[in-house]
């Protein structure tokens, strides 16, 4: 009797392993996706999601977590992704976060980005805790995944630059409130922003600082 490699959780040492990966890819015919997502827990902006089928013959040096990165790697090696591996990404605005709740709107958004890659993946991995419902693949989540696994630290770099472009051309529109730098996050900045100004049609106003702010 045999068994196919997705009845089983895949196994992923604490750090990125070029050669346990690429065994695992090539189970799955080189169709294993990473997705990972940015911008859970800011007030302002949208959560940004990235599915990533890397080609493991044109690898990128350097792949890890985005969040061990410098910005500067960050965008070199989101350039070095693009034109290499088969990426899809997906957002789910403030709205969409209102009105489903955060953790609801990033696994949507992440399906979004997996459905819409241009090479059907055969298995996604997932970084954290959760397999979001409704992909058509076998899925496994992958607690720190972003730090242990090729695919998925790829995809959490190409959804972490993705959103900070975003908020870049927010801070733009909206120079009052100090978007480029601190992307939407809750710093000290942010919340005297939303005292003196109230605020953007661009907060998520199901999270609390920014509901206090508005006054409701």
């Amino acid at each position: 009797m045999t068994f196919s490699p997705s009845l089983f959780d895949l196994a992923f040492p604490d750090s990125p392993d070029l050669a346990v990966e690429r065994n695992h890819a090539a189970a799955f015919d080189g169709r294993l996706c990473g997705v990972d997502e940015a911008g859970r827990g800011p007030w302002a902006g949208p959560v940004v999601t990235a599915a990533v089928i890397l080609d493991y013959d044109r690898l990128p040096d350097g792949l890890n977590d985005s969040k061990k990165l410098t910005e500067a790697r960050r965008e070199e090696l989101f350039e070095q992704i693009v034109a290499t591996a088969h990426v899809s990404l997906a957002s789910a605005s403030p709205a969409t976060i209102d009105a489903l709740n955060i953790r609801t709107a990033t696994l949507t958004a992440m399906v979004r980005a997996v459905n819409h890659l241009p090479l059907v993946p055969d298995y996604v991995l997932v970084d954290g805790r959760d397999v979001p419902p409704g992909l058509k693949q076998a899925g496994q989540a992958l607690i720190k995944g972003d730090g242990r696994c090729l695919c998925v630290a790829a995809a959490s770099i190409v959804a972490k630059v993705t959103r900070d472009r975003m908020m870049v051309h927010l801070d733009a529109r909206f120079p009052d409130y100090g978007f480029a730098q601190h992307k939407g996050y809750g710093v000290p900045q942010h919340q005297l922003a939303l005292v003196r100004h109230g605020p953007t049609v661009h907060h998520r106003m199901s999270f609390k600082p920014v509901r206090l702010a508005a006054g409701s």
